[in-house]
């Protein structure tokens, strides 16, 4: 399913109009990549079979007790996850937006909820981005000792058996106490999350959006699900303290305040259109 053209080229039109753009991902922005959106429990356990013998769910591995309980099952679950992120290459459409993004005299910046730093490997400045749900390419003191973050290596002290989904091996290290880390990655029931990192990115994003006059800039929001409704909030929070256009693109729930113009779709495949509309 594409969105309709006349909507298309009143969302392209918007966009080109714009002084300054906002862009907005959940985890739908990455599924052109081959990376997975976890919608619902059958589609998590499709991904990881071993989980669903185990009977957890997303919710339950995504929490930070398992550093403590069963540290092979934690990095099992975020060590694959951060190979696979770093395996996947961005698609077309990141190319597309940053094209876009470059093209404004005000700038532009990011709001993602997505942890795998696929926009910064797309050309984003590092600095025009923010993570709100942290990152997982970062990592940080599981107790936490301090509140700070550091890359993650590039090669990883343990391995993970696919069939078990249990890492094995060595467990990363912080950098201060050398105690157990966990990735800087905002889990459910999470009050060991450093959020020093993701909160510079915040003040950053903050005195920009400030400097914008109202009803000049964009919101663009992509692949936002509704189960953790983060990026939709923000989206349509932004887009009525500005009073500018809210651009909506989805497969599914596209439901939102009655100006919003709703594009049915993949990210690619509309982001695809609007690119061939934008530089008709």
């Amino acid at each position: 399913m594409i969105a309709e053209p006349k909507m298309l080229e009143y969302a392209a039109e918007a966009i080109v109009s714009a002084e300054a753009l906002v862009i907005t991902a959940g985890a739908g922005m990455g599924v052109d990549s081959g990376l997975p959106d976890f919608r619902g429990p059958e589609g998590f356990w499709r991904d990881y079979p071993p989980y669903a013998r185990l009977g957890l769910s997303f919710e339950q591995l995504a929490n930070p007790e398992w550093f403590e309980r069963d540290p092979a099952l934690a990095w099992g679950f975020y060590g694959h996850r951060l190979e696979l992120y770093r395996r996947a290459l961005p698609h077309e459409g990141f190319a597309c937006l940053h094209r876009w993004a470059q093209a404004k005299g005000r700038g532009h910046f990011v709001f993602t909820s997505n942890v795998d730093g696929q926009f910064q490997r797309a050309g984003f400045a590092e600095d025009r981005v923010l993570e709100c749900h942290g990152s997982l390419v970062h990592f940080q003191c599981a107790t936490p000792c301090c509140a700070a973050t550091w890359p993650a290596p590039e090669v990883l002290p343990f391995m993970v058996d696919l069939a078990t989904m249990q890492a094995v091996g060595e467990w990363p290290r912080c950098r201060s106490c050398g105690g157990p880390a966990r990735p800087n990655v905002l889990m459910f029931d999470d009050e060991r999350w450093c959020p020093g990192r993701t909160s510079v990115q915040q003040v950053r994003f903050q005195a920009w959006l400030r400097s914008l006059a109202r009803g000049k800039f964009v919101v663009l929001e992509i692949g936002a699900g509704t189960r953790v409704p983060t990026v939709r909030a923000a989206s349509e929070q932004m887009a009525e303290a500005g009073r500018v256009p809210l651009i909506r693109i989805n497969p599914r729930d596209l439901a939102g305040p009655p100006n919003a113009m709703a594009l049915e779709g993949t990210a690619l495949a509309v982001l695809r259109e609007l690119d061939a509309r934008i530089f008709a």
